[in-house]
């Protein structure tokens, strides 16, 4: 069977990259396994172009089922270092959704943007045969700014420390928790509590505290591969070597006791509203007390260190960790659904 979730970087160095339409010289970044976002350069000005699925899913209401289906997209473009300003949507809906549901959806979605800055600009909305939720359409995020301000996932240079923002598995505990409640097993009170992560998805707005307190040299979030699939691109990326202790990053309560009763390791499932940064020790401590002051929880996890003739990559608790073949959270999901 193909794995599920996004294709892995052999994939997409042998199929996607070598094909990519015209050379147009206003393509100043284009498509990079591992680089959630590409940069157009029109006249002086950069914008940050992004895209992804939009997922709804009814059992968390479907007006915050709009806002996390805005965020998750605009975050793409939010870890350029650029505001996003701009979104463009299509909603392929299942016929069984009623014009009430999607008036709150868009109502979620419309809020959102708005509280954000952030203007609806083109879209397609219709009903089809043969959708089902959650996978229902996908969404074009836009930002636009300075050139000087656009940071890359691979920038991280030796002698920086490494920010961890949120803590791994608040999306995987949130979500399995609201969907699969009994499946999980756990007491009733547990559930409650990670159920409560579903808000920790929410990473824009952190993107724009981090890059309001300081400079980062690299920022990222841990989507699918979760903070490992994360923290291993953003190395290899720079050439360098990310030394990491798992002790030393948040956890959201709830988080631990979803993932042992899904069989996963909270380091590997995908992990949207968490974000990942590189940045000189002081401006390191100046993004964790922003973070903090705002109520996301964020730590410095470890540093950068030059290869030195070592594979780049990422060493977690002293251990090399490889970059995870596929994300666990899929067939975690699909097991637990069966229960």
């Amino acid at each position: 069977m193909t794995d599920r979730g996004k294709i892995d970087s052999r994939v997409f160095e042998e199929v996607i990259a070598p094909k990519l339409g015209a050379d147009r010289d206003d393509v100043a970044l284009g498509p990079r396994h591992g680089v959630d976002f590409g940069v157009l350069s029109i006249g002086d000005r950069a914008v940050a172009v992004a895209t992804d699925p939009v997922s709804i899913l009814p059992a968390l209401g479907f007006e915050r089922s709009g806002r996390l289906a805005l965020d998750i997209v605009l975050t793409d473009v939010a870890v350029s270092g650029l505001a996003p300003t701009h979104f463009a949507i299509t909603l392929t809906l299942p016929t069984e959704m009623t014009d009430a549901q999607l008036a709150a959806t868009w109502d979620g979605i419309h809020q959102h943007a708005r509280e954000l800055g952030v203007s609806i600009v083109g879209g397609h909305t219709a009903r089809y045969e043969g959708v089902d939720y959650s996978w229902v359409g996908g969404g074009t995020a836009l930002g636009v700014g300075a050139h000087e301000d656009v940071i890359r996932p691979d920038g991280a240079r030796p002698g920086d420390d490494i920010v961890l923002s949120t803590g791994p598995a608040a999306e995987v505990a949130g979500l399995f928790a609201t969907l699969f409640p009994e499946a999980l097993d756990l007491p009733a009170e547990t559930v409650a509590t990670a159920q409560e992560r579903v808000d920790d998805i929410l990473a824009v707005a952190d993107a724009r505290t981090i890059t309001d307190a300081c400079t980062p040299t690299a920022l990222h979030d841990a989507t699918e591969g979760g903070v490992v699939g994360g923290l291993t691109e953003m190395a290899t990326g720079a050439g360098v070597v990310f030394d990491v202790e798992r002790g030393a990053a948040p956890v959201r309560p709830g988080v631990e006791a979803v993932c042992r009763a899904a069989g996963v390791d909270p380091w590997l499932v995908t992990s949207a509203g968490t974000l990942l940064v590189t940045a000189p020790p002081e401006q390191a401590r100046q993004a964790v007390e922003a973070l903090d002051a705002t109520g996301t929880p964020a730590s410095v996890v470890g540093t950068v260190r030059d290869a030195a003739g070592d594979e780049p990559g990422l060493v977690l608790d002293g251990d090399r960790v490889e970059q995870p073949a596929s994300d666990p959270s899929w067939d975690a999901m699909a097991a637990l659904g069966e229960r």
